[in-house]
């Protein structure tokens, strides 16, 4: 690269931004190109269904300790450092995916892999946000609605890109994936290096940890954000399954029918909201994507043809689009001096929320003879909490 051009990233924070989109991108691959490869695993290295599902407990049980203690650390060792050794423990993950199961016991290096790229994804999660929030850019809540959108967006690439090469090159060759993918980090690591990055807040002026702990808004938007994960993953998780038994398809084209397309309508919020923001208030589309989650979540329990049901399934995706980054511009709107600490915290309410959600609905399918239905109703109680918190938070405001 020529001088001048380094010159420019350095001095550009259009390129912070760009760097903090593929920043998303990398988490979208550490959290969902490893769930395509359970049965290649069962059958190569003889793992049993129970102990697959435990690699996704460790993945997000590995990012919620990031996040809680990412308060503590992050703002010692300064953004940079963090968020390029970031997206080097993500490659380091990635590509031990191929290498580690060879040199260790396979169950063991895969659970070795995951727990590097979990270190990677969850400093990721604490950090992009706020990284972009610093920026000196107007229309903040367009900018982070748009950041959030590359996660939708590099979790449909990740599906469609890997199931087209294990469709042209077979499936024996997952390694060779694991090892492509292994580029967007530690190309990334490489870009964070060089942009121009500003802290949220000033040194020594940001909320303690205690602070935040005393404050009743915090409280208020650590509830909003563990009912905007629940929200998005208590469907998501069984996008697939809703798509399998109304279509009667596949696994693969039922992954593709379900969950790519929740993401893209998740993703194609994001970006909408990014366009109109200037035109509808950032809680008002949190109030109206809340009412359009239960209409989604009612849909999907009481339709009377399952292809209905795959309707409300998918168009929930669109509806729970703007909670995630929404409720990180509420944050920063209403506690500008929460800082990385807020940040960390709302994440980990974030990844509460991602656990608890599924968990619910698969527990109360269970308990009425695993009526999926039932399950997916349960959850109802979500969008409407989070409705409910919004109206909290904006009496809270005035």
């Amino acid at each position: 690269m020529s001088q001048r051009f380094i010159s420019r990233i350095k001095n550009d924070y259009g390129h912070t931004i760009y760097a903090s989109y593929v920043g998303y991108i990398t988490q979208a691959i550490v959290n969902n190109f490893v769930p395509l490869l359970f049965l290649t695993f069962q059958s190569k290295y003889d793992i049993s269904l129970e102990m697959l599902g435990l690699l996704v407990t460790i993945n997000f049980g590995v990012q919620l300790f990031v996040d809680f203690i990412a308060a503590k650390f992050i703002d010692k060792i300064g953004y940079r450092i963090a968020i390029v050794a970031a997206h080097i423990f993500s490659g380091v993950g990635l590509i031990g995916l191929a290498v580690f199961p060879e040199i260790l016991p396979p169950y063991a290096g895969i659970v070795l892999a995951i727990i590097f790229y979990a270190i990677g994804g969850g400093i990721l999660e604490v950090l992009v946000s706020p990284i972009v929030e610093a920026c000196p850019t107007t229309k903040k809540e367009a900018a982070m609605s748009l950041l959030h959108s590359f996660y939708c967006w590099g979790h449909v690439f990740v599906v469609l890109a890997s199931t087209l090469f294990f469709t042209l090159a077979g499936i024996e060759n997952w390694k060779w994936m694991a090892v492509i993918w292994s580029v967007v980090p530690f190309a990334n690591a490489v870009y964070f290096s060089l942009v121009p990055i500003a802290n949220i807040v000033e040194d020594g002026k940001g909320m303690s940890i205690k602070e935040l702990f005393k404050n009743k808004t915090f409280w208020i938007l650590f509830l909003l954000m563990i009912c905007s994960g629940a929200s998005e993953q208590g469907m998501s998780q069984w996008a697939s399954a809703f798509a399998e038994s109304g279509l009667k398809v596949s696994k693969t084209v039922g992954d593709l029918a379900g969950p790519c397309l929740f993401a893209l309508l998740m993703g194609l919020s994001r970006a909408l909201y990014a366009k109109l923001s200037d035109k509808i208030s950032l809680k008002a589309a949190m109030v109206g994507s809340g009412c359009l989650c239960i209409v989604c979540y009612l849909l999907a329990a009481f339709a009377p043809h399952p292809v209905l049901g795959l309707i409300g399934c998918a168009v929930c995706g669109f509806s729970v689009g703007i909670m995630w980054p929404g409720t990180f511009s509420l944050a920063s709107n209403s506690l500008p001096a929460g800082g990385t600490a807020m940040f960390a915290f709302l994440a980990l309410a974030g990844d509460l929320g991602c656990g608890s959600g599924p968990t619910i609905v698969g527990a109360v399918a269970e308990r009425f003879g695993d009526d999926l239905k039932i399950g997916v109703l349960s959850a109802i109680v979500f969008p409407i909490l989070l409705v409910v918190v919004n109206l909290l938070l904006k009496n809270k405001s005035k």
